[in-house]
């Protein structure tokens, strides 16, 4: 590689000939044969115009030229080893840096907010900004507009790395004065009952219920269609409506809403929320350590996780 028409790989044999004030020297602490030193050497009085080094008696000795770069080219390669040879250090105490998420109001209800009330204290100055999800999940890693994506396994690019999160089923929802969800349930009348689905983005991608149920060809009475889950317990309180929602959003809206919860009467496999990022992001330390962090809060068990979060006087390990 050259810059100003000087070869940058001569920088070392220079600094080399200008501490030992020897070919030889040089030659041995370069591992370069005497004859590949002088070569250098030559080359290097070429670019600079100067002798660099002169015989005087049995010595050599720097030119005026030579004594005046010893210095700054040992600075210049010293700066260059600190930058590649050595790791920089991550603090996040005061690391500044914004990072991209994508995820459903689902992921940002039962992990993220949980996640970002840790952030206040392990990582101040670092800041989140969350996404929706796109009607293709993976996109916005493969073309690197967001730093991390939340969503289901089958979403996921198989190009870059990932790791699973959580498992979650799901229940079923419905206002607690509503007589349907005291009543016995079979399969039948789960069919049979108004339901509200939440879809998403422009293409109105479907839950994961609501694609299992069109895979099983089982037919529900969709009555409501919503663009988020978080408001699926407004839409089925003071009706006989139900929702299908997965078990850990259902047991932290019963805090604050009107509403009970049922087992399923068939079998739906559970859904495996993963963790994506870019390949290219392996040695992104900030990211490296946020996806730690959401990894054990993800492994915590949900309802002590989120009551730990809410605590106001908590504490958080850096």
């Amino acid at each position: 590689m050259r810059f100003e028409r000087l070869d940058l790989n001569l920088l070392v044999a220079l600094d080399a000939l200008l501490t030992e004030r020897s070919v030889t020297l040089a030659a041995e602490r370069l591992c370069l044969s005497q004859s590949a030193a002088s070569s250098s050497l030559a080359r290097l009085r070429d670019y600079f115009g100067d002798e660099l080094m002169v015989v005087r008696g049995r010595q050599m000795t720097l030119t005026v030229r030579g004594e005046e770069l010893r210095e700054p080219v040992r600075a210049v390669l010293e700066q260059i080893r600190n930058t590649i040879t050595v790791a920089p250090e991550f603090n996040p105490l005061t690391c500044d840096r914004q990072i991209k998420v994508v995820g459903s109001d689902y992921v940002t209800q039962v992990l993220l907010a949980d996640v970002l009330c840790d952030l206040e204290t392990s990582a101040p100055n670092m800041r989140v900004d969350i996404l929706p999800l796109h009607d293709a999940p993976h996109e916005v890693i493969e073309r690197q507009q967001a730093d991390l994506l939340v969503s289901l396994d089958y979403a996921l690019s198989p190009d870059h790395p990932s790791c699973l999160l959580f498992e979650d089923d799901h229940v079923m929802i419905g206002w607690d004065e509503n007589p349907f969800m005291h009543s016995e349930i079979t399969r039948q009348s789960y069919f049979d009952v108004g339901h509200a689905v939440a879809r998403f983005g422009r293409m109105r991608v479907p839950a994961f219920e609501d694609s299992f149920m069109s895979r099983m060809k089982l037919a529900r009475r969709v009555e409501v269609v919503a663009p988020t889950f978080l408001v699926l317990p407004k839409l089925v309180v003071g009706t006989r409506r139900v929702a299908t929602v997965m078990r850990r959003l259902a047991e932290q809206m019963a805090q604050s809403e009107a509403i009970v919860l049922r087992e399923l009467p068939f079998v739906m496999p559970p859904i495996r929320e993963m963790l994506q990022w870019h390949v290219a992001s392996g040695n992104d330390l900030a990211l490296n350590w946020l996806v730690e962090r959401i990894r054990l809060m993800a492994s915590r068990d949900p309802a002590k996780a989120h009551l730990a979060a809410s605590s106001p006087g908590r504490t958080a390990s850096g």
